[in-house]
């Protein structure tokens, strides 16, 4: 299977996903735990059916040193018994920032206010954040059939 658009070989492509990728930069030297992000980018991808970022997240989360039963719990988490509390917010948290369109009101208030119970202002922003960079990525890998399973960790630098 190939990818109907090589996204590297196209310039204006290249270029945003470049912008993306340094964007998750920032987010990653952020205070929010790293094993957090590796479970927000999972169960958004999970969830968006994205296979490429699905491959990526669960490879470059093991390589990081998270536990493969936690991940592979990631798309069970309420039934769990292995995350963290404010790890739980924040994967009801990218749910329901990923699912914006299955609720009129997209995140809740409950879920908001969850969230701000472990995570301060700032923590909460970088939350935010990557869950809109990880659903950006997600739709650009599903909209151009971006194969999964030839992920090396650290591939992109």
């Amino acid at each position: 299977m190939e990818a109907r658009l090589p996204l590297f070989s196209s310039p204006v492509a290249a270029t945003f996903v470049k912008h993306l990728a340094t964007a998750g930069k920032v987010l990653e030297d952020s205070t929010v735990p790293a094993s957090t992000q590796h479970l927000i980018t999972l169960r958004a991808s999970q969830i968006n059916g994205c296979g490429f970022c699905v491959d990526m997240h669960t490879k470059d989360a093991v390589h990081a040193g998270e536990d493969p039963l936690r991940l592979n719990l990631v798309a069970a988490w309420r039934e769990a018994t292995v995350f963290t509390d404010a790890e739980r917010a924040a994967l009801e948290l990218v749910e329901q920032g990923t699912r914006i369109a299955d609720a009129a009101g997209g995140v809740t208030d409950e879920a908001w206010a969850n969230a701000a119970k472990h995570y301060d202002e700032e923590q909460l922003a970088v939350l935010v954040s990557t869950i809109a960079l990880i659903n950006a990525f997600n739709r650009l890998n599903v909209i151009v059939r971006n194969p999964a399973g030839d992920y090396q960790p650290g591939q992109f630098g």
